[in-house]
This record gives structure tokens, sequence and C-alpha cells, in this order.
């Protein structure tokens, strides 16, 4: 099932009656925060027993919502939960074969049947089965390993291939075909590239899986190429208006008409139109409260009504409605919110 289904799915009431909620990774303990989401905020969930121990970067809810995964930069490296309305659950056990570094972002298989994890050290991206029990037995690493740290990763909305973002090194991105026995070829890079030093924030497929955007160091913060069965195709244009700084995280909205990067700089977050025939529309109008300090996660709600940015300093993250013109009056953030926000995924509406 493609994300595109899944969020008009979940838009008409997620089909294991799971609550909507939203999930954030946080710097310091207890390093991830969930609440009820209703048009805004709602009541928080308890923190799990077991926390993740260290500075999380990146999260991800199950496809059916019952489980919550969590990157992190100590031993073991990812954290894992069973979900349902009551919250967290008993921490699934580690994996038997660690990812063996820092965590920085992880991503479930489409149809929940997998998870992927972006880490520091070779062979800088680990994937591994899953079911309701949690941790199957490591996937072989892929053949051709990128050249360094892991720093962000996504599956296609197909489940057919997987893209990790990395740092410091051209072409700072790869791509590799990924079947039910894991990692298959990897995908030519792309004919233009981002260069050296221009470290992959955020990766994230279009929900119909045809452009692939990257956010990254450098201008211009944000750059989307096209993808096929083949892989990588043409860049898009660059949009006419550029964010001011380094890119952190991107985000589709989940019919696919607008784009959102998180950013170091005011204004903080920058969205635009998305067209899969034209690329960038031209930009929103800024919220008009702003996210107040560097932007590092965004995330759309699953029905596209709301849209999120982590920052790393009061309010840590700051939520809007959206609407076919961009961004809405901010809503309320739960003062238990004190710690930089990294990443940030929703369930259910």
């Amino acid at each position: 099932m493609s994300k595109l289904a899944k969020a008009m799915q979940a838009a008409a009431g997620n089909a294991g009656g799971v609550d909507s909620a939203v999930v954030a990774s946080q710097g310091s303990s207890p390093y991830i925060r969930a609440y009820k989401w209703d048009g805004g905020f709602g009541t928080a969930y308890s923190n799990p027993s077991t926390l993740p121990g260290s500075q999380t970067w990146g999260v991800s809810f199950h496809p059916d919502g019952t489980a919550v995964a969590a990157a992190h930069i100590s031993s073991p490296f990812i954290s894992a939960y069973p979900w349902s309305n009551d919250g967290f659950g008993t921490k699934f056990s580690n994996p038997s074969t660690l990812p063996g570094s820092g965590g920085k972002d992880v991503d479930f298989h489409p149809e929940g049947t997998a998870l992927v994890i972006a880490h520091e050290a070779s062979p800088y991206i680990s994937a591994y089965p899953w079911s309701d029990s949690g941790f199957g037995t490591k996937f072989s690493n892929p053949s051709n390993l990128g050249q360094s740290k892991g720093q962000s990763i996504v599956f296609h909305p197909a489940g057919n291939a997987v893209v990790l973002g990395m740092e410091l090194y051209a072409p700072m991105f790869v791509a590799y075909a990924w079947s039910a026995s894991g990692f298959g070829t990897k995908f030519a890079d792309p004919s233009s590239n981002l260069g050296s030093y221009a470290t992959v924030t955020g990766c994230a497929f279009n929900p119909e899986g045809t452009a692939i955007a990257i956010s990254h160091q450098g201008a211009p913060v944000i750059s989307v190429w096209k993808w096929s069965a083949s892989g990588f195709g043409t860049k898009f244009s660059n949009p006419s208006v550029v964010p001011p700084s380094t890119g952190y995280r991107v985000a589709f909205h989940p019919d696919g008409t607008a784009i959102a990067v998180a950013h170091t700089s005011s204004p903080y977050i920058s969205a635009y139109p998305w067209s899969n025939s034209s690329g960038f529309g031209t930009k929103f109008s800024d919220p008009s409260t702003s996210p107040g300090s560097n932007g590092r996660g965004v995330k759309f709600s699953k029905d596209g009504a709301d849209i999120a940015v982590g920052t790393v300093s009061s309010p840590y993250i700051s939520a809007y409605p959206w609407t076919g013109s961009g961004f809405g009056a901010k809503y309320s953030t739960p003062a238990s919110f004190n710690t930089p926000v990294e990443s940030i995924d929703f369930l259910g509406q």
C-alpha cells in the first residue's frame, strides 16, 4: 500500500482503531514524547518505562499503528515499543545484531514488514525484518556501501527501494533496490549531485513515488530529483526563493501538492506548492507566528490538515493548520516540550 493510500485510509479512520497521535524525538530525557492529536496537541501519553537512554534523532510509527521506533546515539542505537491507544508498551527486545553505532534516523517499510536505520559508522545502514514480535535477524548489508555517516533514511512508497542520506562525501546519498530478501543492487548515482561537504539531513519521497527530495547543507538547501523504476532521473529546478540556511528534514504533503523543509535560519520553515510535472511553485507565506529557532524536523499529519516543525529552543515544537493557502494560526504547544525536537511523526489523522 502506498503512503498516499495509507493517508487516505487514515483520514477515513484508522483500520486498527488506533487514535491519532504525534510523536517527537528529543535531545534529552525522556528522549521521546507522544501526545494525542486532534487538530492540536491533546493529552500526553506516559513516557515509556524503558527510555531510549540518549539523544534521539529519528522516530517512526509502524504503518498500522502497532509500534513506534526511535533511533538514538547510544547503545542499542535503536529502540522499539508496542503502541496502542494507551501509548507505549513494554520495550521490544533489542535486535540480536545491533546497528553498531549512533542511530540518526529510522523508517518502517510501507507494508510494515521491515525496519531500516541510518547510523554513524559502517555499514551506515542496517535493516531488520519486523513482525508483531519485534526485530528479526538482521538483513545482510548492501554489497555497495555508502562512503560516510548515515544521517537520514526513507523507503519508497511502493516498498521497492530505500534511500540513505550521508555526511561529508559526494554523492551524499545512495539508493538501493529493496525486496523481501533485503537490499538489492545499488542504483546509479544521479547525474547532478550535491558535491562534497553538503551533509544530507533528510530524505522524502512524494506520495506517488515519482520524486525524491533531499534536505542538506548549503544552497539550495532542498533539492528534488525525478524517480522511476530505474532510479534517479533529472533534477528539478531549485525554488525561486531558496531557504536561507542548512535544511534539516523535508516532507511532502500526503496528497503531493506541497513540500516543506525545516532550516536553521528565520523563518525556520519554508513551504512550497509542488507539481509532479514542474516542481516547486511560488513559496507560501511564512507562518504568522514563527517557530522561533533553528528548525530541525518537519512533518505533515496523515490527512494533510496540519503541519508540525521541531526546533532547538522554546517552544521546541510548533504546529499549524494547513490549507491550500499554506499555514494557519499556530496551535498551543504543551509546556512539557522542553528540549530540542529533532524529528516528528504522525499516526492516524
